[in-house]
């Protein structure tokens, strides 16, 4: 519901800017309306809710956050907004974890991604301009590849992105834009935030049919 409210006040910006005949309006009212919303007071209410959970742990975190959300109700509320680490930097490099072995789908619980990227029934104009970017292919290498054990490759829900290694070569970074979601993993968990999802071309992406 948050999302949907956030897109219908973008939406509704949009219409008043083209209605004025502000074409390339930078969207100033989006920001108006999104203050005044119901969607800021409850994004407001439990903005320290993550950060209290990993400064003190699942259990206690949790239970710090409930008392603060329900003061919050009450309309007692904490002074401050918590500091929280942006979400790259919670990566570990490989040599700090140990290699997970995930379970093959099963095809009834779970199941592969590229299935689940054809039900969503994405598709791109193959001549549109590239929506992701990659600023540094040699850091890429060097630093997601090398050091990280390519993440992009298990946080991405729809397999864009590709380490190839053949024997004898170099290991190529490949990017398989037609699948793209939008979800904007990339552009937040990449560890060197070298990655920059764009905003891709109108009438592409995930359509999903039957909802």
């Amino acid at each position: 519901h948050t999302a949907m409210k956030s897109g219908m006040l973008a939406a509704d910006a949009v219409v008043e800017a083209l209605a004025a005949g502000r074409e390339h309006d930078e969207l100033t009212a989006y920001q108006t309306g999104y203050d005044n919303s119901w969607v800021s007071k409850e994004l407001h209410m439990v903005r320290n809710v993550l950060p209290l959970v990993e400064k003190y742990g699942n259990v206690v975190g949790t239970m710090l956050a409930g008392v603060n959300m329900w003061l919050e109700n009450f309309g007692i509320r904490m002074p401050f907004t918590m500091k929280h680490h942006p979400d790259h930097k919670a990566l570990k490099k490989k040599n700090a974890g140990e290699r997970i072995d995930y379970p093959k789908p099963d095809g009834v619980f779970s199941f592969d991604r590229l299935s689940s990227v054809f039900l969503s029934n994405t598709n791109h104009a193959e001549d549109q301009p590239i929506h992701l970017q990659v600023k540094d292919m040699d850091l890429q290498k060097n630093s997601e590849f090398m050091e990280f054990a390519g993440p992009s490759t298990r946080y991405c829900p729809a397999g864009v992105y590709e380490w190839i290694e053949e024997e004898g070569k170099d290991p190529r970074y490949q990017i398989n834009a037609q699948n793209c979601v939008h979800c904007k993993t990339c552009d937040i968990k990449d560890p060197n935030q070298n990655i920059n999802w764009v905003t891709p071309e109108g009438g592409g992406g995930p359509n999903y049919p039957n909802m």
